[in-house]
């Protein structure tokens, strides 16, 4: 194991030279500093793990040389040591992020066992440090199913623009999986310890959007009853969401607009403007570009939104990560169902793979929950895909030189096919052709397929 490094600073000669004696001996790695502008410097320097400073010293006092230090390094531990201890000054320490408080005289053994006692805390600390970091890649990386390239181009950008704190428009159609990308951004960010806040504008209306996003204060309208704090003051510290941020009226995207550059908001019916910290990331699906261009969005909340684009690719442009997705999806499901559905007939990865998923992947897992939802045994088979997904495999296996069909003639085919694929089961044939019994029956009549 590395030794620790210890600063010791104190403008007495033989109580520095005593603990860094001590210290040595116990195998750290020890810098001393004879006044507190020493000790600064060499802060400034190096990272220690430890500091130990006297409290009173000519020119800049140890409480000077404990708030530098968690300025730089608010990790590093500080003992505080004195021979003028008072009950004012330890409170002081303590509040200012003092490890311990220590009068004079001390004995030496004493001090060994605060310094071990001080050297665990911090590698506590960095162990819990680097398993949250570790939890949260792993979210991430879990979160965002594939590995097409795209995908993985769009991981790698996560990755690099998550620690900077800036804000993020993610763009891409609906159902892609927008929201994953921002919660993975959070995760990965250094507000991951904090809230996660996500809110669709297009849900709700000018006024009702004013009151989720803002909050409002006691008797701000009829109704009124107490103090509502908003999405943004509730996410202060966080990460903010805004799905669907094209649909935002103009007003809102001016009130916004403010909050984006006084970091300072009003709660409807307020008069005092409350502080907010937030990173805010927005999605949409619209084109920008254009609604700027005919007055729908502010070209202004553009630019400040707009820092770093990510474009979330459609299901159609990443069909490499469908096997995966759907197995993932399976997974999801039968554990959600508590069903033991565990493979996939090639069959059906053969028609999702033709399919050009118009809902992306959440149309995906649709279909896969929906699968496991009607498979009677471990198998997904393709009878337990949507009907207009079952055509497809209809259509692949149809003689290229019938292209063409009526509609009769097309409806005809299929609902054979379908009673071929459930052998004859014509109750289980109707569920899947979604009419009835007696429907179908007629529809074989007229096709003297009845008996």
């Amino acid at each position: 194991m590395t030794a620790a490094d210890i600063l010791v600073v104190d403008d007495e000669r033989i109580a520095r030279e005593n603990l860094a004696h001590v210290l040595t001996k116990e195998g750290y790695h020890v810098v001393v500093a004879e006044s507190g502008e020493q000790a600064l410097r060499e802060l400034e320097k190096q990272t220690f793990d430890l500091v130990l400073t006297d409290l009173r010293m000519e020119s800049l006092g140890g409480m000077a040389v404990l708030e530098r230090c968690k300025e730089l390094s608010p990790t590093t531990e500080v003992i505080m040591i004195t021979g003028y201890a008072s009950v004012s000054s330890a409170v002081e320490a303590m509040k200012k992020g003092a490890y311990y408080y220590l009068p004079k005289p001390f004995k030496l053994d004493e001090v060994r066992h605060l310094v071990r006692n001080a050297l665990e805390r911090r590698r506590l600390h960095h162990e819990v440090q680097e398993l949250r970091r570790q939890v949260a890649e792993g979210a991430a990386k879990v979160a965002l199913v594939g590995k097409s390239a795209k995908m993985q181009a769009l991981q790698r950008m996560i990755e690099q623009i998550a620690p900077t704190d800036c804000n993020v428009l993610i763009l891409g159609e609906t159902g892609t999986g927008k929201e994953l990308v921002a919660r993975a951004i959070h995760r990965l960010s250094p507000r991951a310890d904090k809230r996660f806040m996500a809110l669709n504008c297009a849900a709700f209306s000018e006024e009702l959007l004013a009151n989720e996003l803002f909050g409002h204060e006691k008797e701000a309208f009829t109704g009124a009853k107490n103090v509502k704090v908003g999405l943004l003051e509730a996410a202060s510290g966080g990460t903010t969401f805004l799905d669907e941020v094209g649909d935002m009226p103009l007003s809102m995207q001016a009130k916004l607009l403010r909050v984006l550059q006084e970091k300072r908001l009003l709660r409807v019916g307020g008069t005092e403007e409350i502080p907010v910290d937030i990173r805010v990331l927005a999605a949409t699906n619209k084109d920008l570009s254009k609604e700027m261009a005919t007055g729908k969005f502010r070209q202004d909340l553009y630019y400040r939104l707009n820092v770093v684009t990510l474009y979330v690719p459609t299901l159609a442009e990443r069909k490499d990560d469908i096997p995966l997705l759907c197995r993932h999806f399976l997974n999801k499901a039968a554990a959600a169902q508590g069903k033991n559905v565990r493979e996939i007939a090639p069959e059906v990865l053969d028609i999702l793979l033709r399919y050009e998923f118009p809902g992306n992947v959440r149309e995906l897992e649709n279909i896969m929950e929906r699968a496991v939802a009607l498979a009677q045994g471990p198998t997904i088979l393709p009878e337990h895909l949507p009907p207009d997904l079952q055509y497809i495999t209809l259509r692949m296996s149809h003689p290229p030189f019938r292209e063409f069909l009526t509609l009769e003639e097309a409806e005809k085919e299929y609902i054979l096919w379908v009673l071929k694929k459930v052998r004859g089961n014509r109750t289980r044939a109707a569920e899947i052709l979604g009419i009835n019994r007696a429907s179908l029956w007629r529809k074989l009549k007229s096709y003297n397929a009845a008996e």
